[in-house]
């Protein structure tokens, strides 16, 4: 049996939205409702967070928190720095954005039976696109994948081209998938990826996980039919609260 544990980055910093893990939604932090839906799929986790301010208000819901440095570009650097803090034993490392309230803990244990498979070294999700016009922003990448549900590539454009067919008709000749930026990494691979520089087609997309594409790494893509609900402004956080209450 593979050991999982959930890992979620939490930054008080936020050009966007400062402070926005504890934003509060339905009366409790964001961040809160992030952890008990990781606890409820993994029954481990911990918050990864550079702000003091966050550490003690995990801690004061009974959550496990760890602090870390303020100086990571990215919540994978930060999920490394926290196993290392942890010493966890765990198999497969789980990160969960702690801006993800609704994360659904079918998503979560999709990503887990990805590692069932021996040659997925990370795990991530995909959703299949619903309309053209979601297809065709860059602020959705896309994934294009082999059959065996490995990532061949990540793009902010419309991947692949239907030649031959009008843009406004690709979605009925192809299944385009988007990329959910939930990831789970084996605890090796993870400490190796977080060692690499950043690569020639990340630096293009400004995509992370191209890096790892680029360096020989396999990515499994789980399927999943639900829609996150991310928050990234304070807007966000508005229509998060009329979803909360349709729940």
């Amino acid at each position: 049996m593979m050991k999982f544990i959930g890992i979620i980055p939490a930054r008080f910093a936020s050009t966007r939205f400062p402070g926005k893990p504890l934003a509060v939604l339905g009366n409790r932090p964001v961040i809160q409702h992030v952890y008990e839906k990781a606890i409820q799929a993994l029954g481990e986790a911990y918050v990864a967070t550079d702000d003091v301010r966050i550490f003690d208000a995990v801690e004061s819901f009974g959550g496990k928190a760890v602090m870390t440095r303020e100086d990571h570009k990215s919540g994978t650097d930060r999920v490394e720095e926290a196993c290392q803090k942890i010493g966890t034993d765990a198999d497969v490392i789980i990160n969960i954005q702690g801006d993800e309230p609704f994360i659904a803990t079918s998503q979560i244990e999709t990503l887990q039976e990805l590692f069932n498979h021996p040659q997925t070294q990370i795990g991530t999700l995909g959703k299949r696109f619903e309309s053209i016009e979601a297809v065709k922003n860059p602020n959705s990448p896309k994934i294009v994948t082999d059959r065996q549900g490995f990532a061949l590539y990540f793009s902010r454009s419309p991947i692949p081209f239907v030649r031959g067919k009008e843009r406004e008709e690709w979605l009925s000749h192809f299944p385009y998938l988007k990329h959910l930026g939930i990831y789970a990494y084996r605890r090796e691979i993870l400490h190796e990826i977080t060692q690499l520089p950043q690569s020639s087609l990340e630096l293009a997309e400004s995509l992370e996980q191209l890096r790892w594409l680029e360096n020989g790494y396999r990515i499994r893509v789980g399927i999943t039919d639900v829609e996150t609900v991310g928050i990234d402004t304070p807007e966000d956080l508005q229509r998060a609260e009329e979803f909360l209450k349709h729940l």
